[in-house]
């Protein structure tokens, strides 16, 4: 392994070469991130063998669940898309709300449907939506997206049942009731400011997308029935409905058939699963559509995600080639050298792992153990303890980039180009990530 300097200057020379070769060579961001992964690898002295084993599981655990998500989501919208049931549902959300509100109501939307949903389920189930939304009121795709985002992004990074903060409590001794209380009290401003504030800012900048329809919206792609609101906002509702009934059982129900059904049928993959059988099942018995179009419309919804599955599969393949490498641990110990408080050393220590190797998650856990032994040395009450969870989360919210799934998830659904999201949603993820961490410090003085 290089010395931790070294270590550094090889991170951040990896993650300049690769945004150099994605926005000024237009390399392909799937060529672009494995070239780069085995680079950094082999950069770090490692093995070939070594570096492409690191490749391959990093691809392998990263698309066993986005994989399965992107295409069943996927072929969902698909079928809504070409119904109308998208359009059904974007005309009564701009009816009820107005144009100038719908920004507050998508917030709204993403901090609900966020605490029970993984930001990327939260997402791909609601994209569709955001993209008639534009569509129809003629604005940029992330005047729309952002709202949803940051609610989905905030919540996924602070409560229960979300895979960062669960951890993070469990390696830190935290209360999940006062994680949930600080969660929500600096989620909500968090997602607010880097949310709808931030997109009605900034809608006439350069970065938010075209208002003509991304790639996704094919205008030669089959067209069924109408298929009406009612079915329209079940065919919505269903995965999302069952996936938190899952949550809840998990929580509430103890170990028996009925708690092993509703997690069984509430998981993302049996979830959308349903939705996907429920929608098509409605256009071919209720109106009539023929099995061959339907067949078509999931078909042809498969080949952009088959973009994003390469896309996302890479960028995770990067990922791990800088998790094995070191990194995130020497780092640590450039941070570790300067005297700071424990909340400002967990965020900044989540924050500069998140830029490094890009997963929120890992993150937060290497935030976590690390900065355990600061935690029970300098003898935090319980409320300091879920302020110092929020900062990890905090963190580890900033900056997502190309090493981020997340990242080429937005991109390639929303149609933006690599520029385009650096300037939309990196930089509102950012937002989001300082306010919470403000709303910490503010907080830490009563607690």
């Amino acid at each position: 392994m290089a010395e931790p300097w070294s270590s550094l200057a090889i991170v951040a020379v990896s993650i300049f070469v690769l945004i150099f070769m994605v926005l000024r060579w237009k390399v392909p961001a799937f060529i672009a991130l494995l070239v780069v992964a085995l680079a950094t690898g082999i950069a770090f002295g490692a093995p070939p063998a070594d570096v492409l084993s690191a490749v391959r599981k990093g691809t392998g655990e990263a698309l066993g669940f986005v994989a399965v998500v992107i295409g069943l989501g996927a072929m969902l919208g698909g079928l809504l898309e070409a119904s109308g049931g998208i359009g059904v549902l974007a005309n009564r959300l701009l009816d009820a709300f107005g144009e100038g509100r719908a920004p507050w109501a998508l917030v709204v939307i993403g901090t609900l449907v966020g605490i029970p949903l993984f930001f990327d389920v939260g997402f791909i189930v609601l994209a569709p939506l955001v993209i008639t939304l534009a569509l129809r009121a003629k604005r940029r795709v992330m005047y729309f997206a952002l709202p949803l985002l940051s609610g989905l992004l905030t919540m996924h990074a602070l409560l229960p049942p979300h895979p960062g903060p669960v951890a993070v409590a469990e390696l830190i001794g935290t209360d999940y009731g006062l994680l949930a209380i600080y969660g929500l009290a600096c989620g909500i401003p968090a997602a607010v400011i880097a949310g709808p504030v931030f997109a009605m800012l900034t809608q006439g900048q350069k970065g938010f997308g075209e208002s003509g329809p991304p790639p996704r919206f094919d205008e030669e792609a089959p067209q069924l029935a109408h298929i009406g609101f009612v079915p329209a906002l079940a065919g919505m509702l269903i995965p999302l409905s069952l996936i938190l009934l899952a949550a809840l059982a998990s929580g509430i129900l103890t170990e028996g058939p009925a708690r092993t059904v509703l997690e069984f049928v509430g998981h993302p993959f049996t979830a959308l699963i349903i939705a996907c059988a429920f929608v098509g099942l409605w256009l071919r018995l209720r109106l009539d559509a023929p099995l061959q179009t339907v067949s078509d419309v999931m078909t042809r919804a498969l080949a952009p995600a088959g973009l994003m599955v390469l896309v996302v599969g890479a960028g995770a393949a990067y990922k791990e080639v800088l998790i094995q490498s070191g990194a995130g641990a020497q780092i640590t110990d450039a941070v570790s050298a300067f005297d700071l408080s424990v909340p400002v050393f967990a965020f900044l220590l989540a924050a500069f792992i998140r830029v490094v190797q890009g997963s929120a998650t890992v993150a937060m856990v290497t935030a976590a153990g690390l900065a355990a032994p600061l935690i029970t040395a300098a003898g935090l009450s319980p409320a300091q303890i879920a302020l110092v969870t929020v900062s990890i989360g905090a963190g580890a919210s900033i900056a997502s980039h190309v090493n981020d799934t997340g990242f080429w998830l937005v991109k390639q659904y929303l149609g933006l180009t690599e520029a385009e999201t650096f300037r939309s949603w990196t930089l509102s993820a950012t937002i989001a990530g300082f306010v919470m961490f403000a709303m910490a410090m503010l907080l830490w003085q009563f607690a």
